[in-house]
């Protein structure tokens, strides 16, 4: 899994663990903050959630564009001082009145600019890596590899935010509100972070920040017939017409999943479950899954035999906290948001391994395919949620209960984020493999931007489960996304020759 990769690549990965550590420390409970600060209905909320999360992944376009003219690697600079600017103005408690409102939107507007930049271009440079011919056959796994660090920040985000919005309340006496704001200031901690960690380890991917080849004293890039120039921009336009759907689905986890983990989810957990809202428990398991694999897959006794004992050290850790469980764990809302990375971390050398094997017998799907059985299975997973919403009432009436209200077990949004994450492996490193690769070398930045754009047309559409939640069975609600991904993945099947000819 970790053999044969060019170095650039886990100096690029811990770069965008630490940016991404920030952000979704930020939005783990940024819809919630909205609610509670501002006073903001759920469709007010999904709004702004959804437009900025719209505006993350659309202006990564823009900022491909000006990479392709000025240089990848002075794009992704400028990117993170932008998003410090954004972070900051973020962290500042300001209140609930309309001044505070102007200032935190001027900070998404910072932090998504910035992130435009930032984004997609280092991304684009993981990419490069990979021309070298001897790395070519490893740019799936390097980009799956990559996609599994940003998840490693992510996994860590949830926890970080509660505990220091708890560390605020009780240790300083600041009110609910203002503590969201101790929040939003690790995103600019985790910045000087990435930041740093880019610039020390510069030098193993320095010769792919320009984006460009140097011949004398000309810059040049190899372009392709004008034919196959086309052939490869519809494929990947058709692709990114159906990411947007899964996008819409997907990130749904910051929105209306969030409002369930909030309105309709037990308030505590018992027993084995409550381990699983210990984010230390989480890496346990991912250590325990990396040192099987390192123990069977070691190519020496040595590496065996410490495979073996960080195996049973991590088996002991968890076995102690189990005979340590005492009554009910308290459980928040932003924590289920850790799952997700979780089970991004810990299945990746799974998925891998079964590539891999795959590969091996000539039966890998190709990327095009993954992405069609990715959108399967995402509608398996709303249709959990479904199935677990079936005697629950609306939103609005669970809200008028009181002592009335039902909650269910945090089961069913645990089993969603898996089946959800499978999904995820499937499509979204596979994509940003297959736009890597496809791309014309003359549109590299530019079409690694599209497969942002898509992503933001997703995002503005979360807003949708926001509007939806209210007054309709919430069955209803996960059906929405049920049938979307379902008509995605038939129009994945019916375009899949074209799609895998420009493959190849």
């Amino acid at each position: 899994m970790f053999e044969g990769q060019p170095k650039g690549l886990y100096a690029l990965a811990l770069a965008n663990t630490g940016e991404r550590f920030g952000y979704y420390t930020m939005l783990a409970v940024f819809a919630l903050f909205l609610k509670a600060n501002f006073g903001l209905s759920a469709g007010m909320a999904g709004a702004i959630y959804s437009t900025f999360l719209g505006l993350v992944y659309f202006l990564p376009l823009i900022g491909g564009m000006l990479a392709d003219k000025f240089g990848f690697g002075k794009m992704v600079t400028i990117g993170i001082l932008i998003m410090f600017g954004g972070y900051l103005l973020l962290s500042l408690p300001l209140g609930g009145d309309t001044l505070a409102l102007i200032v935190m939107l001027a900070a998404l507007i910072l932090i998504g600019f910035g992130t435009g930049l930032f984004k997609g271009n280092l991304q684009v440079m993981v990419g490069d890596l990979y021309n070298e011919p001897r790395y070519a056959d490893k740019r799936d796994s390097g980009f799956s590899i990559f996609y599994m660090a940003i998840n490693i920040g992510a996994l860590f985000a949830p926890t970080a935010a509660v505990k220091i919005m708890e560390w605020a309340q009780t240790d300083l006496g600041y009110s609910v509100n203002d503590s969201y704001h101790f929040a939003f200031a690790v995103a600019c901690a985790s910045l000087i972070l990435s930041i740093a960690i880019y610039y020390i380890s510069r030098p193993t991917f320095k010769h792919v920040e320009g984006g460009v080849k140097k011949v004398g004293a000309e810059a040049v890039v190899e372009d392709l017939p004008k034919e196959e120039n086309k052939a490869r921009i519809v494929a990947l336009c058709l692709v990114f017409a159906v990411v947007i759907f899964f996008w819409m689905a997907f990130h749904q986890n910051g929105l209306t999943l969030t409002f369930f983990a909030d309105e309709f989810t037990a308030k505590t957990s018992t027993g084995v479950q409550s381990m699983l809202f210990n984010v230390w428990n989480l890496v346990a398991v991912i250590v325990i899954v990396y040192a099987l694999f390192s123990l069977f897959q070691g190519k020496t006794a040595k590496s065996k035999a410490v495979a073996g004992v960080v195996l049973l050290l991590a088996v002991a850790f968890l076995g102690w906290q189990y005979t340590n469980i005492s009554g009910a764990v308290a459980v928040s809302a932003p924590i289920f948001q850790q799952f997700n990375p979780f089970y991004v971390v810990a299945l990746t050398p799974v998925s891998l391994a079964i590539f891999g094997a795959l590969a091996a017998k000539g039966k890998e799907p190709s990327a095009p395919r993954k992405i069609a059985y990715g959108m399967l299975v995402a509608a398996v997973g709303f249709a959990v949620m479904a199935f677990g919403s079936f005697d629950l009432l609306t939103p609005k009436a669970q809200l008028e209960a009181g002592d009335a209200a039902t909650f269910v077990s945090a089961n069913w949004l645990i089993s969603t984020y898996l089946v959800l994450t499978f999904a995820e492996l499937l499509l979204s490193p596979m994509g940003i493999s297959f736009v890597s690769k496809v791309a014309p070398p003359k549109l590299k930045g530019m079409m690694m931007g599209g497969w942002f754009v898509a992503t933001a047309i997703g995002n503005i559409l979360v807003g949708v489960g926001g509007f939806l939640w209210g007054g309709i069975p919430l069955w209803i609600v996960w059906s929405v996304f049920i049938v979307l991904c379902l008509l995605s993945a038939m129009f994945m099947f019916v375009m899949m020759k074209r799609l895998e000819k420009v493959a190849k």
